[in-house]
């Protein structure tokens, strides 16, 4: 059993007794493949509540990944639940709590705010944009004007990457980093194209989520420590414990990329790691945009890296000369096209191959691109 009182909306200890599972489905991450399920809550205050379990595999020995990435995933709701750091951004996954088994494995329970993630939205999209329809019910007038259903594609793609968008921006506003984004790690409540209005992204995934909040960022301690000594200094909203080795091996890619790119003091590493996550977002951007509004099968998330990074070393313009020669792609680039090429100029600056060029979160969802206005919902 693991978990800190910190009110109300903190995550919580659980019971595994407490809980009824309901079908799942394996998830990788990193070297580890957890597992999701639906169930429900079976007995005390939240009884009937739906949740999604996400389990962990048994930890072999003392530190090992999958132990440390639970740590991790829960120390960063911690932090994202703390109503007394302000309001909690409906744009990121709930946590309830979590339970550790008799055999190791540790779990941890979310509200379950929708199934399908952005990929499966974008996979459906594609086949309906092959097949010149909607996702989900039709309307009627879509019979005599073929436009409207991609027009609502493309509302319900904007308003997709908004909220994933915000959901990003206020984990850096609670000074961490995502480090896992991508069209898997947002859960979405719909994918039915008429209800766009309702759409809620949320972001999920945060085992690697890293702190660069201000103490972090000075080399003083941060709430990544493992389940040992934890709760008292939760509780009381301490930070008294040096990082734990094995939660910051987590993050020994992005600190040797920010060496690489010369962040090695604390405020430049800080930096770097906001912009890293602005850069996942742009390949977010690319893959939201070109996988649904493609001919199904046509492109998928590693070739649109590939041809970004490998084959045109991240030259933009280069990049749009190439896909606007590829007729399956048309209405992606249509889409990118617009207002003289905004979604490009967008990608370009989050691609920016210097670190410290990259917008900020806040500024992507100031775009002209992603505000709306192209699409007359401004």
């Amino acid at each position: 059993m693991f978990g800190a009182a910190l009110g109300e909306n903190a995550p919580l200890g659980m019971d595994q007794r407490d809980l009824n599972r309901i079908g799942g489905q394996e998830v990788g991450e990193g070297s580890v493949q957890t597992r999701l399920y639906a169930g429900r809550i079976g007995r005390g205050e939240r009884m009937g509540t739906r949740v999604i379990l996400k389990a962990y595999p048994a930890m072999v020995t003392s530190g090992s990944d999958a132990d440390v990435m639970a740590a991790n995933e829960l120390a960063a709701h911690v932090v994202l639940q703390d109503e007394e750091l302000g309001e909690i951004s409906e744009n990121i996954s709930y946590l309830y709590g979590g339970f550790q088994t008799k055999t190791g494995e540790q779990w941890l329970v979310f509200r379950d705010d929708g199934k399908a993630t952005a990929a499966d939205y974008a996979k459906m999209a594609a086949e309906a944009t092959t097949e010149g329809r909607a996702v989900g019910e039709w309307d009627f007038w879509d019979r005599f004007d073929k436009t409207r259903p991609i027009q609502r594609r493309l509302i319900f793609i904007t308003k997709l990457l908004r909220g994933a968008f915000q959901g990003l921006a206020y984990i850096h506003s609670r000074g961490r980093l995502h480090q896992s984004l991508g069209p898997a790690s947002i859960v979405i409540n719909t994918t039915s194209e008429r209800d766009a209005m309702y759409l809620n992204a949320r972001l999920r995934d945060l085992a690697f989520s890293t702190d660069v909040s201000g103490l972090a960022a000075f080399g003083g301690p941060t709430l990544e420590d493992l389940w040992e000594g934890r709760g008292s200094n939760l509780s009381s909203g301490t930070r008294d414990s040096a990082i734990d080795p094995a939660v910051a091996k987590l993050s020994e890619g992005l600190w040797r990329r920010a060496a690489m790119a010369g962040a090695r003091d604390s405020l430049s590493r800080r930096s770097f790691g906001i912009a890293d996550d602005i850069y996942a977002g742009g390949l977010l951007l690319a893959y939201m945009v070109f996988v649904p509004l493609s001919e199904a099968g046509s492109i998928d998330g590693p070739s649109i890296q590939r041809l970004l990074e490998t084959t045109f070393r991240l030259d933009i313009p280069a990049v749009r000369e190439y896909c606007e020669a590829d007729d399956r792609w048309s209405e992606a680039v249509n889409f990118m096209n617009l207002d003289d090429g905004a979604g490009w100029q967008l990608l370009q600056a989050m691609l920016n191959p210097d670190y410290r060029l990259r917008p900020t979160v806040d500024a992507v969802l100031s775009h002209r691109f992603l505000t709306g206005a192209l699409l007359n919902l401004s």
